[in-house]
C-alpha cells in the first residue's frame, strides 16, 4: 500500500492543462468557422479533422504520473580493435505501469556498418546475413532486435540484471525490478572509424505506445567498486528516453468501472462499449458467449480474446460501498478477468478518491491470482476500511465513488455521473464536501506468479 501526498500539485497541473485545452478548443472553433468561411467563398471545400487536434492535447500530461518514462541507456566500458563493449540498460521510471508478459522488445538502427559479434543476458531475433565477415558473428542485420533471456537461460549466457523474460517492475512497486540489462559486444568498425551512437531507437514494452528520443551523449556513468571505497567510470555513455502514450498503444480502454452501494439496491453497469463493441457481422467472432463450449483452437492467433459483454473489456473493477459505521466506511473493491487468453501478475490498481486523505487498512486479495482458467471468469476481491473526515465525508452526490481509477497504469472508462446509485432524498445530514478537496491516491498492488492455465 502506498499514499501520494503530493496529489494536489500534480491535479492543479491536470487542471491547468484541461483548462488550457478548452481555451484552445474554444479559439479553433472560433477560428475554423471564421476559416471555413472564408474558404467557401473562395469555392473550395477544406476538411480539418478535430480528432487530430483533440490528439495532441489530450496527451500533453499525464496527472497520475508526471515524470514516467524509460530510459535506454548505453554505457561503453571497454575499447576493442574493430569496436567496443557496451551494456545495455532499460530503466523503468514509471511509478505504476510495468513491463508485463510477453516482455521487452528493443531495437535500433547502426549508423554505420557495425554488426554484434557477442551478446550476454540477451539475444538478437536474428542472425541475419553474416558471408561476407567471415565470423561466427551473433548478428549482423542493420537493424538487429533484441529480446531478453528466460531465467532458465545456461549461466554461462548471463549477465547482472538480466533474464527475467523481459519482465520489468514498475518503479514504486519493486525498484529492484524495475531494470533490465545485458552486454554486447560491437565490431567491424575498422581502425579509423569513430564510434557512433546507434539510430532509431525502438521500444515494445510489451506492445506499441512508446516513443523513443534519439540516443544522446550523456555524462558518463560512474558506479562503485570494492564495497563503495572506489568510484569507477566508464568511457562513454548514450541516453535515451522513451514516454509512453495510451493513444498509440490502445484503441480503445482496456478496463471498465462498475458500481453499488448498500444504501440503494441499483447497480451501475460499465458503459456499453466502454472497450469496444462487438462485430456487426454475427458470423465474425469477437468474443466468446458465455456457457458456449468453443475451441481453444478458433482464437490461437489471437492475443485477447474476451467474454461477450455490453461492455467488451478484458478487465472490469467493481467498487462497492459495502457498509457504514459511525467513525469508518468500508469499500468491497473486486477486479474481474474476462480475458480467456491471459492471466494477469504484478498488476496493480490506483484509486483516486479524496476519502483517502484519512487512514486507510486493505485487507489481503482473497486471491492470489487473477486467473483465467477455461472459461471461467477470474476474479479477485479485498475490502477498504476508510476513517471519515467529518468536516468533508457525505455519500451525497456519488461522494463515495473513486474519481479516477486505472488498472497497470492504464486509466478505466468510469459510469456517467448521473447513471451513479443516488442517496434516498430523506437520508443523511452528512455536509457535502467542499470545492478545494484535494484528490489522494490509493495504490494496491499484487506480487504474483503466473497461475496456471
Amino acid at each position: 500500500m502506498a499514499f501520494c501526498t503530493d496529489i494536489d500539485i500534480v491535479s492543479c497541473y491536470g487542471q491547468l492543462c484541461r483548462h488550457f485545452t478548452l481555451i484552445s478548443l474554444s479559439f479553433f472553433f472560433f477560428s475554423s468557422l471564421v476559416f471555413s468561411f472564408y474558404m467557401l467563398r473562395m469555392e473550395v471545400i477544406v476538411k480539418i479533422s478535430l480528432d487530430e487536434f483533440l490528439f495532441w492535447f489530450a496527451d500533453c500530461y499525464d496527472p497520475l504520473d508526471p515524470n514516467g518514462n524509460i530510459s535506454v541507456t548505453f554505457d561503453v566500458n571497454q575499447w576493442t580493435d574493430t569496436g567496443y563493449v557496451a551494456r545495455v540498460t532499460i530503466q523503468n521510471y514509471y511509478q505504476y505501469r510495468h513491463v508485463d508478459e510477453p516482455g521487452w522488445k528493443i531495437g535500433w538502427t547502426w549508423a554505420q556498418k557495425e554488426i554484434i559479434l557477442s551478446m550476454s543476458g540477451a539475444f538478437a531475433t536474428e542472425q541475419g546475413n553474416c558471408t561476407g565477415y567471415r565470423i561466427n558473428a551473433h548478428c549482423c542485420k542493420k537493424d538487429p532486435v533484441i529480446v531478453d533471456l528466460m531465467p532458465d537461460a545456461p549461466w554461462e549466457n548471463m549477465t547482472e540484471g538480466c533474464c527475467r523474460g523481459g519482465l520489468v517492475s514498475a518503479y514504486a512497486i519493486n525498484p529492484a525490478k524495475s531494470f533490465s540489462s545485458f552486454e554486447i559486444t560491437v565490431g567491424n568498425l575498422g581502425s579509423k572509424s569513430s564510434e557512433q551512437a546507434p539510430q532509431n531507437l525502438t521500444l515494445l514494452a510489451p506492445g506499441p505506445g512508446y516513443t523513443c528520443g534519439l540516443l544522446e551523449d550523456a555524462d558518463p556513468t560512474v558506479s562503485s567498486a570494492i564495497g563503495g571505497r572506489r568510484q569507477v567510470q566508464v568511457f562513454k555513455t548514450w541516453k535515451s528516453t522513451c514516454t509512453y502514450s495510451t493513444f498509440l498503444a490502445n484503441k480503445a480502454p482496456v478496463c471498465c468501472v462498475s458500481l453499488s452501494t448498500f444504501y440503494n439496491p441499483t447497480i451501475t453497469p460499465c458503459r456499453k462499449c466502454s472497450c469496444g463493441c462487438r462485430e456487426a457481422d454475427q458470423t465474425a467472432v469477437s468474443c466468446i458467449r458465455q456457457g458456449l463450449p468453443l475451441s481453444q483452437s478458433n482464437f490461437v492467433n489471437s492475443l485477447d480474446i474476451v467474454q461477450c459483454t455490453d461492455h467488451m473489456c478484458p478487465i472490469r473493477v467493481h467498487w462497492h460501498v459495502k457498509n457504514n459505521y459511525m467513525d469508518h466506511w468500508r469499500v468491497k473493491l473486486t477486479v474481474s478477468n474476462y480475458n480467456y487468453k491471459r492471466n494477469y501478475s504484478d498488476w496493480n490498481v490506483v484509486v483516486q478518491h479524496p476519502g483517502f486523505s484519512q487512514k486507510a487498512t486493505t485487507y489481503s486479495f482473497n486471491s492470489s491470482v487473477l486467473p483465467s482458467v477455461g472459461f471461467a471468469v477470474g476474479s479477485v476481491s479485498t475490502e477498504i476500511l476508510l476513517e471519515k473526515d467529518l468536516k468533508t465525508f457525505t455519500y451525497r452526490n456519488g461522494w463515495g465513488f473513486p474519481r479516477k481509477l486505472y488498472f497497470n497504469g492504464e486509466e478505466c472508462e468510469m459510469p456517467l455521473p448521473d447513471t451513479f446509485p443516488m442517496l434516498p432524498n430523506a437520508s443523511s445530514s452528512n455536509p457535502q464536501p467542499t470545492n478545494c478537496l484535494l484528490l489522494f491516491l490509493f495504490l494496491i498492488y499484487l506480487t504474483l506468479s503466473p497461475a496456471a492455465s
